[in-house]
């Protein structure tokens, strides 16, 4: 197949391409800016078997107000130019797969993809008002399918690119109380499960890319010390992360529980179900 990725320099968006190339796709960039014509981006799509849509900055930091700008517009208008940019095709792409992720949620219920307890903060109305957007793309005869990302770990980047470093020194710990729970997904199972989605074309609509056990943060902190071998008494406390991070410190300290239902009944199995499974690959790639 040929699958046009938009985001593609990302943790996510390279292990997509590693990971779709060696399964003989022809994988292609598309890269989406304010300033890209429509001709541009119909070029890239027209002819493809599918496209993923992974565009978007990194909603790990802090929030000010015109970063909160540029997560909303780097994911909105990005996806509104990919979805217009459909209606010009000759051969539009089947395929439409798009990001998004467990924020959608509120914090206070466990979660499926039948779930109706959607929360009402700033990232879960960027969640959803992004969701809708790919979404438009089903009145084109295109078929959608929306990935909710939980956390994503991985040898090489992303989440843990950040917790380990303190970790291996000594200075692990809990963040805020330790009770949140963490809904997470090894970054394999995420591109195999992306790619199960693209084979597998009765499938569409929402999706969580979570394992189905989640874990609370508490219980990753004794892990990860249990795995890397050491001490984790540190902790953050909650308002000391309210203080570097303001209203970004929700990606931390709310709790997320959130189970991969959908995934599971079309038949999908995970290599990495559980946290310690995970973690015992992620240190065995880094020796």
């Amino acid at each position: 197949m040929k699958i046009v990725v938009c985001g593609m320099s990302g943790f996510v968006g390279n292990a997509l391409y590693d990971f779709l190339s060696a399964q003989h796709h022809e994988v292609v960039s598309l890269s989406i800016r304010s300033n890209s014509s429509v001709e541009s981006i119909v070029k890239v799509l027209d002819a493809s078997d599918v496209v993923i849509n992974l565009a978007g900055a990194n909603i790990l930091g802090r929030w000010s107000a015109s970063y909160k700008r540029l997560l909303r517009s780097s994911r909105l208008e990005t996806t509104d130019a990919l979805t217009h940019a459909l209606t010009h095709c000759f051969s539009p792409p089947l395929t439409l797969v798009n990001a998004s992720a467990v924020g959608v949620y509120d914090s206070y219920h466990q979660h499926d993809e039948d779930s109706r307890y959607l929360g009402n903060d700033f990232l879960a109305t960027l969640g959803q008002d992004w969701e809708e957007k790919a979404l438009n793309a089903r009145g084109l005869g295109t078929r959608v399918c929306i990935m909710r990302f939980g956390v994503v770990y991985g040898s090489d980047g992303g989440a843990m690119s950040k917790i380990l470093p303190p970790f291996k020194l000594g200075l692990g710990g809990r963040m805020g109380d330790g009770f949140q729970m963490i809904s997470w997904i090894h970054l394999e199972d995420l591109v195999r499960g992306c790619l199960f989605l693209i084979e597998n074309q009765e499938l569409e609509g929402i999706f969580n890319f979570t394992t189905p056990e989640p874990i609370c943060n508490l219980e990753q902190t004794k892990m990860m010390g249990r795995y890397l071998h050491r001490p984790t008494f540190m902790s953050l406390p909650s308002w000391l992360v309210n203080l570097i991070f303001g209203e970004g410190s929700c990606v931390m300290l709310d709790s997320k529980e959130v189970y991969p239902k959908r995934l599971q009944e079309a038949g999908f199995t995970f290599r990495f179900p559980t946290f310690g499974s995970a973690m015992e690959q992620i240190v065995h790639d880094q020796e």
